[in-house]
């Protein structure tokens, strides 16, 4: 069976190595921020985002328990915001839209306002021969909007610039499924 984390990993190592700058950009509960430090080493540097400081204090102890290289910059502001703390390329970058997972809180998503920003910023950020997973989660409403949205987005991108491809279980139509965006070796930093 297609396990859709595996396959994010598998895209994102044939992009990201040790001493480069990755960027979380819905922490959650750290599981994608602990394998960006891990991925980058000691020499590299992850930065990751969410809203909820719940989610910084989860994650922070998920990186330590794990024995994460003190590689990592947590930040309590909205990924749509990463401009204000990062200012180098980076080399990957990970979306998992929807809500914090075994908080409770349904309620508290990504929303459109801020995700669609938050992705054209990191496809600014992207240094040549990047990649960004943007998983979406279909199964609530926004988060089928968030994926429509997103999808006329990437259709306009241009193909020589920004190879964008989706992946989906297709006999499981409310199950997660990702984007995957390869910028050209190329391409210039900063362009689209």
């Amino acid at each position: 069976m297609v396990d859709l984390t595996g396959l994010h990993k598998h895209f994102l190592l044939e992009h990201l190595s040790e001493g480069d700058v990755a960027v979380d950009f819905t922490m959650g509960n750290g599981n994608d921020t602990l394998f960006l430090s891990r991925t980058v080493g000691e020499e590299g540097r992850v930065y990751a985002f969410d809203i909820q400081e719940e989610a910084l204090i989860s994650t922070e102890s998920h990186l330590k328990e794990n024995g994460a290289p003190d590689n990592y910059t947590l930040i309590c502001a909205s990924h749509h915001r990463v401009k204000e703390f990062v200012k180098e390329p980076i080399k990957a970058g990970v979306f998992n839209l929807g809500y914090l997972p075994r908080s409770g809180k349904k309620a508290v998503t990504t929303m459109r306002e801020t995700t669609f920003p938050a992705v054209k910023a990191a496809l600014e950020l992207l240094a040549p021969d990047g990649a960004l997973i943007v998983a979406i989660y279909p199964g609530h409403e926004e988060g089928a909007l968030e994926g429509e949205m997103l999808r006329d987005y990437f259709k306009t991108l241009s193909r020589f610039r920004i190879c964008a491809s989706e992946f989906h279980i297709l006999n499981s139509p409310t199950s997660p499924y990702f984007y995957l965006l390869e910028k050209s070796a190329k391409a210039s930093f900063g362009e689209i």
